[in-house]
């Protein structure tokens, strides 16, 4: 286990976690947990032993609740203190958002501006029954740039990106699961087993398969001249010149579960 007093590693077979964990204060985040975040994303990006990364919040109040306002003095008092900041809290979205293999963002209690901000940057969210959502930034008078916007409108729409942003309230689990922020709702006390168990399901599976249809969505998502179709292409090429496609098929024939290696 590698860990910082903020954020913790940990690994398990082949899912690794990021742990945000500053639990008195809702694990609001400060400039090194955003930086950790990017730093242990990046080790998992090069671990070929990870196949996926669960994002949580520790305790049981929150994913995360924000920036923590505590740390402003020492970090956003100035014009370079805070060019600094939005730097890195950008860099920690796009160490998520870019990350080349699934994550999930498991999200129990309060989900809340930079958590929403994470979130929207995994691939899938599960969170528990009492899990509340929020960017209140219209409360707040914030300005929230082009990046951040863009990411949660690719998630729930231009629609719910709108209400979200003008209401600035807290949205209820259910409400969540309507809007297509998350994708499953679990009992509190079920969540992390689920998870564990959601995590474990993907990283059985082939990992150059999985890896594959992240990145076409990805391009998808994309402007249609900005699209790397040579790259989409060669990914798929890659999985039917793998052994794993050949582990595949052969265990699909002798009825046993395939053991995928990557390669």
């Amino acid at each position: 286990m590698a860990s910082t007093d903020k954020v913790i590693s940990r690994k398990d077979g082949n899912v690794g976690y990021v742990i945000f964990n500053n639990p008195e204060r809702r694990n609001a985040m400060s400039l090194e947990m955003w930086e950790a975040t990017t730093r242990l994303m990046s080790e998992y990006a090069k671990d070929d032993s990870i196949r996926v990364v669960v994002l949580a919040g520790a305790g049981d109040k929150a994913f995360v609740a924000g920036a923590d306002i505590s740390k402003f003095g020492d970090e956003r008092s100035t014009e370079e203190g805070v060019r600094k900041y939005n730097d890195a809290v950008e860099a920690a979205y796009a160490s998520v958002h870019e990350f080349p293999k699934p994550t999930i963002a498991m999200i129990r209690g309060f989900c809340v501006g930079g958590g929403m901000g994470i979130a929207s940057c995994c691939d899938l969210r599960i969170c528990s029954e009492d899990a509340r959502f929020a960017v209140p930034a219209a409360k707040l008078g914030l300005g929230y740039g082009y990046p951040g916007v863009k990411r949660l409108m690719d998630v729930v729409g231009p629609s719910f990106t709108k209400e979200i942003f003008f209401t600035a309230r807290l949205f209820e689990a259910m409400e969540a699961v309507e809007m297509g922020l998350v994708n499953r709702i679990v009992e509190n006390d079920e969540l992390e087993f689920y998870v564990k168990n959601y995590a474990a399901t993907i990283a059985a599976n082939a990992p150059l398969t999985v890896d594959s249809i992240k990145f076409i969505v990805g391009e998808a998502c994309k402007d249609e001249l900005k699209r790397d179709m040579k790259r989409c292409e060669d990914l798929v090429e890659a999985c039917f010149k793998s052994e794993d496609y050949k582990e595949g098929r052969a265990a699909f024939m002798e009825k046993r579960k395939p053991v995928f290696k990557g390669r």
